[in-house]
């Protein structure tokens, strides 16, 4: 519904991920877990009632008494209440922690601001929520036919610019080769994620490449194995040709990584100088080595096929271990591969890579496949979370990612991109990194407005 433009949430992001206004106009910090949001007057919901602090208040209350939480809430204890000293203008939001993300982790739109009628209980006492009619956006969503489509209208009543549009028929399809015959008979105007397979079959100018903050990287296992020498992880590194990986599997749709974090994020460029070490003769010689990975992304497979025949020209002897996600999740996480290949989201709801950091790389990270483990990295990965929003954050954030490229722990290959389909028609459909943002109120078919 974020994509459509039909719910909106306190804050937005920019494209370096600082948080702008939205259904908020202001906010402040008030002590180290409180902060103060001043909520944008005149809104009306698409019932038609006001949109008051109260109503934002329920929303995210909704939304942090939900089970299971939002992703976005995950290990945050949140609350919310109307501001006392301004009761039609402000709320405050709390976290058990201080959080100085907070206005970024508010963009998400798991907290969308919606009219209290959107909320009901179930016979069982659960929270239901419904979307019909219930908005701020400047596209009313007035009708979802199960798992098939959806239909919007222009909202009239909009507080902000009147989107161009009439209206959205937004059609649910999983299968890519369907999407892509969409695009190709004209049956679609904009088509989210066309296959790579599929776009040889499509005329170019209908496909535009969005860059993504997802990066397919072969973590190493520093703890057991082979790769517990910092001088085979550096043999490992070496033999890898990322570049014949983007120009085969890939078909030249990616780009080759120069990092854990990708073009995605602009101020990535920033990043400063590392010193990779270097890999003593022979290093790899007699190393048998075990890499995972799974199905479930048809091109991960083919990654580790090319990555065999390049480890193994350099001295390593390779196997395979291909499974279905769920099936190989558990042995990944307990260590039992020398090497496992994983297509990784850097950026989380909150549009900040700290989380994944943290998640991949440090001590106690839930999702640590390289089974890493570095007090100066937990050192850097914590000043970056404690650091506020803006450049001294990213800052940190690419000192911890040196850190961590400097050890070893996983080799990124290379930075994904996504194909957004365009008929020659359509003017301001946003191509968004972060999948936020597809159908705006500048988004027009024709000369006309459709």
């Amino acid at each position: 519904m974020a994509r459509w433009s039909n719910v909106e949430t306190l804050v937005t992001l920019d494209d370096d991920g600082d948080a702008q206004p939205l259904l908020a106009t202001a906010w402040s910090q008030v002590d180290p877990t409180t902060w103060r949001f001043e909520v944008r007057q005149g809104v009306r919901f698409h019932d038609g009632q006001p949109m008051t602090a109260a109503a934002v208040v329920g929303s995210l209350a909704a939304a942090a008494a939900a089970a299971p939480p939002p992703r976005i809430l995950d290990g945050v204890d949140l609350s919310a209440e109307v501001d006392p000293s301004a009761p039609e203008g402000a709320v405050l939001v709390r976290t058990a922690q201080p959080d100085p993300l907070l206005p970024q982790r508010l963009s998400s739109p798991q907290l969308a601001v919606m009219s209290p009628a959107a909320y009901s209980t179930d016979a069982a006492g659960k929270t239901v929520v419904d979307p019909v009619r219930h908005a701020t956006g400047p596209f009313v969503l007035t009708a979802v036919n199960g798992t098939s489509s959806a239909t919007l209208d222009r909202f009239e009543g909009y507080w902000g610019e009147p989107a161009a549009a009439a209206g959205i028929d937004a059609a649910f399809v999983p299968d890519g080769t369907a999407r892509a015959a969409a695009l190709r008979t004209g049956t679609a105007d904009v088509v989210e994620a066309v296959p790579a397979g599929q776009a040889s079959l499509l005329d170019p100018a209908l496909l535009h490449e969005v860059k993504m903050p997802r990066t397919n990287t072969l973590y190493l296992n520093t703890s057991r194995g082979a790769f517990a020498d910092p001088a085979v992880r550096a043999a490992a590194r070496e033999a890898v040709d990322a570049r014949t990986i983007v120009d085969t599997v890939y078909e030249g749709r990616a780009d080759v990584a120069q990092g854990l974090l990708g073009p995605a994020l602009p101020w990535t460029a920033d990043r400063p100088r590392r010193t990779p070490s270097v890999a003593p003769a022979g290093a790899a010689d007699g190393k048998t080595i075990t890499i995972g990975t799974f199905t479930d992304r048809a091109e991960l497979p083919e990654v580790a096929v090319q990555l065999q025949a390049q480890l193994e020209a350099a001295g390593f002897t390779v196997r395979q271990d291909v499974r279905d996600y769920a099936q190989i999740e558990a042995d990944a996480l307990a260590g039992r591969f020398d090497a496992f290949v994983l297509s990784r989201a850097t950026v989380l709801d909150s549009g900040d890579p700290v989380a994944y950091l943290a998640s991949d790389f440090s001590c106690g990270g839930s999702f640590n496949l390289s089974q890493f483990c570095d007090a100066g990295v937990d050192a850097a990965i914590a000043e970056a979370a404690a650091t506020p929003a803006g450049p001294e954050r990213r800052a940190a954030v690419l000192e911890a990612e040196r850190l961590v490229l400097e050890a070893d722990a996983a080799v990124p290959l290379l930075h994904e991109r996504v194909l957004q389909g365009e008929q020659p028609g359509v003017t301001g459909a946003v191509r968004d990194p972060r999948e936020r943002a597809l159908v705006t109120t500048g988004t027009r078919v024709g000369a006309a407005a459709a």
